[in-house]
């Protein structure tokens, strides 16, 4: 499952905060901005969110506001018709995890350099986008997403969101620079697997993908294409050039929002043969 056919792949950074978490808990929900969070910043917070409107705000006018002054930190702009998505999320705040199989865990010295788990055949919903940066590509392709779980499909209901969110990178032949086009995929929940609802936007296509056996390592902060392949180097480092992966692509799994500075990500390799 390494090539264009299989699950594609991304990128990540590197700051060792070690944790003991050997596989990911039931609880490793995407972290999304709440009322509670809201009502949680400070004065100065909502300021600097809310210069350009100093009219007083509901809720929803709240929550775009400190979502759009998070997307600007990635050069994206939220557009006021995401109000209802993410309004939407944020009262549905329960996230189902990916049923992941722990195959291993290696550590050295108390540390968890790495685990392998085997990911199920599933149906996922995928989109591609190829912006100049890449953390504008997966911001747009999320919110394209969250669209879709949002009632913009067949069923015309809230699907519910599933954990991790997955971001695809190809690498060109020079083994070290990134596609343009990154793949960001949500591994529908156990009720749509059987009979997955039709997206309304044509960006949006439902695969069906095999299972595939990774090698993860868990970083903290943020994914940039710099963070990314300090990442892969450093996995690289830790496997050793004879490694069974895959080397034209890796994944990175999203765990918590973007407006969370020290959010879980990880770095996944593909192995060539389950």
């Amino acid at each position: 499952m390494c090539g264009r056919g299989g699950v594609s792949i991304s990128r990540l950074a590197w700051r060792t905060a070690t944790t003991r978490t050997r596989w990911p808990p039931a609880a490793a929900a995407m972290a999304l901005i709440s009322l509670e969070d809201l009502d949680g910043l400070d004065d100065e917070q909502l300021d600097d969110d809310i210069t350009d409107n100093p009219e007083p705000m509901d809720e929803d006018e709240r929550l775009l506001t400190h979502w759009q002054a998070v997307a600007s930190t990635h050069h994206v702009s939220v557009p006021p018709d995401m109000t209802g998505p993410i309004q939407e999320m944020t009262n549905n705040q329960q996230r189902e995890p990916i049923p992941f199989t722990p195959v291993s865990c290696h550590e050295k010295m108390g540390e968890v350099l790495y685990e392998e788990r085997c990911v199920p055949a599933g149906h996922w919903a995928t989109v591609t986008k190829g912006e100049d940066l890449y953390e504008q590509s997966i911001s747009m392709g999320f919110m394209k997403l969250m669209r879709f779980i949002c009632k913009e499909n067949s069923a015309g209901r809230y699907l519910g969101m599933t954990v991790p969110v997955m971001n695809h990178i190809r690498i060109k032949p020079d083994g070290n620079t990134f596609e343009k086009d990154v793949q960001t995929s949500i591994f529908l929940p156990a009720e749509f697997q059987p009979d997955p609802p039709r997206p309304s936007d044509p960006d949006i296509t439902i695969v069906y993908r095999e299972p595939i056996r990774v090698v993860a390592r868990t970083f903290f902060g943020t994914t940039t294409e710099q963070t990314l392949s300090a990442q892969i180097a450093v996995l690289w480092e830790i496997l050793g050039a004879g490694a069974d992966v895959c080397r034209d692509g890796y994944m990175v799994a999203v765990y918590e929002n973007p407006g969370i500075p020290r959010r879980r990500n990880e770095i996944w390799f593909l192995r060539r043969n389950l």
